[in-house]
């Protein structure tokens, strides 16, 4: 019951927080004596802090303001991607404390090998928000692959089958999918939209579907592999076996080409650069097409593009709604609205942080040790 109420008191707080302790007791119905203990504890934990007066008190008279606390308690997000390994600490009051992005050549790797480089990222980082007086209590990694039961299925560019990394660090620790991850860093980070489908461009191309400010993840974890979409039915071989793939048209190594970087790409087309521009029509088109049928199955009312489509966004826009509105025009009329990722390269590792944040948030007592 004690830790039941504790989470009732701290998700308040974190809802429509600041409130007075008899506010407090006012809006969950438990009575101010048992408020009181529950904010003691809170505020032992480093979770709640007390400061300033607003209305709310007895009688009337100012009292003192219980709110979230952003000096003791963080989170750490990890992400393992292709061709980095990041990390950033982020605080109960969602504010980011600490980024950290190593670049590294992770494709077709020894995961001991980049697992060992991750544990010298978390160590530096943990130690550097501890210097901070920040106690990391979780940690949550992003990884570009199918994940079950906290093992890594398969990350084909990684090259990594059937690995085991929820045992990576002593923390309490969850692994999920990058794409998965994504969207929830854009919900809770970014837009604030409760519904919308996120779609994350990098080697390969995902995406998270976000309903009432949960992930749809589908009955075995692998719902958003939209870059496996058929675009062309003759076109090209893709990895999974498959023709015409979006990933073949879309994914970060065909918008590249013989490019070194997305910076380069970009500044081909802002200098009118005529192959980088039909290249990113091209892929525009093709990502379009594939949300064509995103919408018909999930008719989400919102968009979001991110990963390495954050930079390209005013050259993919214009194709990616032509595609998009010529194709819905006569079944829906106006298509879902297309936007850019708030949170650009860190969605994913912000959501590996958030993650934790809820946690802490719905369950105070076995997080912060209470």
């Amino acid at each position: 019951m004690r830790a039941r109420n504790l989470a009732v008191v701290l998700a308040t707080i974190h809802r429509s927080g600041p409130h007075t302790r008899a506010a407090l007791a006012e809006r969950t119905g438990l009575t101010k004596t048992t408020v009181s203990s529950l904010v003691a504890d809170l505020l032992e934990a480093g979770a709640v802090t007390e400061s300033g007066a607003v209305r709310g008190g007895e009688r009337g008279r100012p009292g003192v303001a219980v709110s979230l606390s952003g000096h003791r308690v963080a989170a750490l997000g990890l992400e393992v991607n292709i061709d980095y390994l990041a990390a950033c600490v982020v605080d109960l009051t969602r504010t980011v404390r600490l980024r950290r992005t190593v670049p590294a050549d992770n494709r077709s790797s020894d995961p001991a090998l980049i697992l060992a480089g991750l544990r010298d990222l978390v160590k530096q980082t943990t130690a550097e928000a501890e210097a901070e007086g920040l106690r990391v209590i979780g940690g949550a990694l992003a990884v570009p692959g199918t994940v079950e039961d906290g093992v890594l299925r398969s990350a084909p560019h990684l090259g990594w089958r059937d690995v085991r990394v929820a045992d990576l660090i002593d923390l309490p620790f969850a692994v999920d999918n990058e794409a998965n991850l994504a969207a929830l860093g854009e919900l809770w980070f970014g837009s604030g939209e409760a519904d919308f489908l996120y779609v994350s461009g990098e080697i390969g191309i995902g995406a998270g579907l976000v309903v009432g400010g949960t992930v749809f993840r589908g009955t075995f974890g692998l719902a958003g592999e939209l870059g496996h979409v058929v675009v062309v039915p003759d076109g090209p071989g893709c990895r999974c076996g498959g023709r015409g793939c979006l990933e073949v048209y879309a994914g970060q190594d065909a918008l590249l080409g013989e490019l070194a970087s997305v910076p380069e790409l970009v500044d081909r087309l802002e200098s009118g650069d005529r192959e980088a521009l039909e290249t990113c029509e091209r892929a525009g088109h093709a990502l379009g097409v594939a949300l064509t049928s995103a919408v018909h199955l999930l008719d989400p009312g919102r968009i979001v593009l991110g990963g390495i489509f954050a930079p390209l966004f005013p050259w993919l826009e214009g194709p990616v709604g032509g595609a998009l509105g010529a194709r819905l025009a006569q079944m829906r009329g106006t298509p879902p609205a297309v936007v850019v990722s708030r949170t650009g390269a860190d969605a994913a590792v912000l959501g590996a942080a958030g993650l934790v944040i809820q946690q802490v948030i719905a369950e105070p007592a076995g997080m912060l040790g209470l």
